[in-house]
């Protein structure tokens, strides 16, 4: 049993805990083996001597690299934790890429993805790479990457849903809300049912909000906003409710488009092209009639003549004593309904209902145009009775 132990879980020292609630280290591996100076080196670096653990690591690393030593993860591993204790982050992603591309079967894989992830949310939260000594360059662009390639290694996984939220917020942070739009996109088309959807789609929608500039500029996010909202209202009304995503925000996407058709309008007049002008103007009042734009519209078109369209109303419901069918009188018990008589016209019983006068002299339907044999040929005669001529 203990042979199929991988050497990560037999270089783990065993603690318990005594009687007075304090862990007590009760096994450590053998300090003379492999595993005995890993777990050293970790030693070395939880008590923060970095530098003494990354002189054993470079030590092992250098005597095993060209041999199949089943502990080359963990100690590549190790030595990028011991370079991202003393702030060398870059160097440590030397290390970790290594684990990730050479060993992706051990177990040192998922925890290499995890430190890179660590290092890429550092750097959008503000860290600086170093240059010249001293920390001046932005690490924005190697962090964005190293967050989409954790997406990329452990798809699926917490670590990746961590990664893509967070790759999200720092384009919402920076404002540029077109690249956080599609990131939250993302997250809820692969993660459906995170615990943090609410906020994914929160988010994606005031992205497309703030993404309009402007009546002049393109408006295809207040679009798609709407159609967001309205969805998330429908899926979530208390929860949209508490978002503030209820009809206050509808009601301003509405009047930003609107003014987008006016100014369309405005600038058509300026060119002198009024047949254009007047067709926004009509799309306008159509589509956004209790916007302030639609009345501005509207006293234009009546400044130039043009007779507005009239705006779309509430669709009135039929009453409730349309939506019924009439009762029927039924004559009383004992009285039997009086017998159909003949039409003396057209020979057929008489079905009008009762109290209603029958018609008088109605028309009976014209007959049946008889259609007329084809003309024989003469010069193929045919029996009429077997006109394809077969033979009996």
């Amino acid at each position: 049993m203990f042979a199929l132990l991988t050497p990560a879980a037999r270089a783990q020292s065993t603690y318990q805990l005594d009687p007075a609630g304090d862990w007590v280290q009760t096994s450590a591996p053998d300090p003379a083996t492999d595993e005995g100076r890993i777990a050293e080196a970790r030693r070395l670096i939880a008590e923060g001597k970095a530098s003494r653990a990354e002189d054993i690591l470079d030590e092992f690393i250098e005597k095993y690299q060209l041999k199949d030593n089943p502990w080359l993860p963990e100690a590549y591993l190790a030595r990028g934790d011991a370079k991202n204790a003393r702030g060398r982050e870059e160097a440590a992603l030397y290390d970790y890429e290594e684990v990730i591309k050479s060993y992706a079967g051990s177990d040192a894989f998922p925890k290499a993805v995890e430190r890179e992830m660590d290092i890429g949310v550092r750097y959008l939260n503000g860290l600086r790479r170093r240059f010249l000594g001293m920390r001046l360059v932005s690490g924005d662009r190697v962090g964005e990457e190293l967050l989409i390639r954790v997406q990329e290694r452990l798809p699926g996984s917490r670590i990746a849903e961590s990664a893509n939220l967070q790759l999200a917020d720092f384009y919402y942070r920076n404002r540029d809300l077109r690249m956080a739009a599609e990131a939250y996109d993302v997250f809820l088309i692969n993660y459906p049912k995170s615990e943090f959807r609410e906020k994914a789609m929160q988010r994606r929608v005031y992205a497309n909000v703030a993404r309009f500039k402007g009546p002049r500029y393109d408006a295809s996010g207040l679009v798609e906003a709407e159609i967001l909202v309205n969805d998330f209202v429908q899926r979530a009304p208390a929860d949209a409710e508490r978002a503030g995503m209820n009809d206050a925000l509808l009601a301003r996407i509405d009047d930003s488009l609107a003014l987008q058709l006016l100014d369309t309008a405005q600038w058509y007049l300026r060119r002198k092209d009024e047949v254009s002008a007047k067709l926004t103007l009509n799309r306008l009042i159509r589509r956004h009639p209790l916007s302030s734009a639609a009345r501005q519209g509207i006293a234009i078109m009546e400044q130039h003549g043009w007779t507005p369209p009239p705006a779309p109303g509430p669709v009135m419901e039929p009453p409730a004593a349309a939506l019924q069918p009439a009762a029927t009188s039924s004559p009383p018990p004992g009285d039997a309904a009086p017998a159909a008589t003949p039409s003396p016209a057209t020979g057929h019983p008489d079905i009008t209902p009762p109290g209603q006068v029958p018609a008088v002299n109605p028309t009976p339907p014209p007959a049946p145009v008889p259609i007329p044999p084809p003309p024989a040929d003469p010069k193929n005669p045919r029996n009429p009775e077997n006109p394809r001529g077969v033979r009996p």
